[in-house]
């Protein structure tokens, strides 16, 4: 019988969510906005500032939500291959600029992106006799000029990072409001920030921001879509349009359910174990 409570920390960390994250012994610490988070093998939290957020979703029925998403025998196949793998509720703020910086790179360069934001603008702390730096607060990467933020290693993205910084210190973008309204209101609000298209914005969505229908679309998800589900989720053409990626998630949708994004993780950290991609 499946144990749907169980939490499986290395699949989790290892699954393209999150990038400010490493293991020391049976534990790992990771970077969550302005708080340190050290998490057990049982995913137990320890935090810096001594909240207790909901970080693993514990809060979420996996027992109804896995089995709503089991519609097939791969989808079958990889909830009980990654039994324990959990969608994270991550910082907005950092999870938003975590993806502007994805955009067209790898895990590997998006982390050492991402240290050097810390590093340059965060703030340095001790925890648990470690030295941290915290994500820097909208505030000071809004007001940090394009060539600061450009050394460390993010290129034409520091153009995006500035102005979807002053989106939020100027709250244009409020991530309270997004987490309590609709997908598709959410999805449109998100997509004005520059630098952050469908897929980004359903990363955020789905990361950050409670949308469990959020089902990030990049060349590795539509091969995976292809590969096992050629009649269900066909596209017309190579490049996926707006309108395609609509309608294509409408479809997935429509299969998966309103927790498809689970869905979409499963599949995902499935896909990369096969090809053996590397993670942190």
């Amino acid at each position: 019988m499946q144990d749907f409570s169980k939490i499986n920390l290395d699949n989790t960390i290892n699954s393209g969510q999150v990038f400010l994250w490493q293991k020391e012994e049976k534990y790992w610490f990771g970077v969550n906005g302005q708080n340190i988070l050290k998490i057990n093998e049982f995913g137990k939290i320890k935090s810096y500032s001594n909240q207790k957020p909901d970080y693993l979703r514990n809060q979420d029925n996996l027992e109804i939500i896995l089995k709503s998403i089991s519609k097939d025998k791969i989808i079958n196949s990889a909830i009980t291959k990654y039994l324990g793998l959990r969608i994270l509720r991550q910082d907005p703020f950092q999870c938003l600029i975590s993806f502007i910086i994805s955009s067209n790179s790898n895990i590997q360069k998006i982390k050492i992106c991402l240290e050097k934001i810390c590093k340059t603008f965060g703030e340095k702390i001790f925890f648990e006799n470690k030295e941290f730096y915290l994500f820097p607060e909208p505030k000071t990467l809004a007001f940090a000029s394009i060539n600061e933020i450009k050394k460390c290693g993010v290129g034409y993205r520091a153009k995006f990072i500035s102005e979807a910084s002053k989106m939020v210190y100027y709250k244009k973008i409020n991530f309270e409001y997004l987490k309590n309204c609709e997908y598709s209101e959410a999805k449109e609000l998100m997509s004005q920030i520059p630098g952050v298209g469908n897929k980004v914005a359903d990363c955020i969505l789905l990361f950050s921001l409670d949308k469990l229908e959020a089902f990030p679309l990049d060349r590795w998800m539509i091969r995976i879509l292809e590969k096992y589900y050629p009649q269900l989720f066909e596209l017309s053409t190579k490049t996926i349009t707006q309108r395609q990626y609509q309608k294509l998630h409408e479809k997935i949708i429509k299969y998966f359910g309103t927790n498809a994004g689970y869905a979409q993780q499963f599949l995902f950290k499935m896909e990369r174990e096969n090809y053996k991609k590397n993670w942190l």
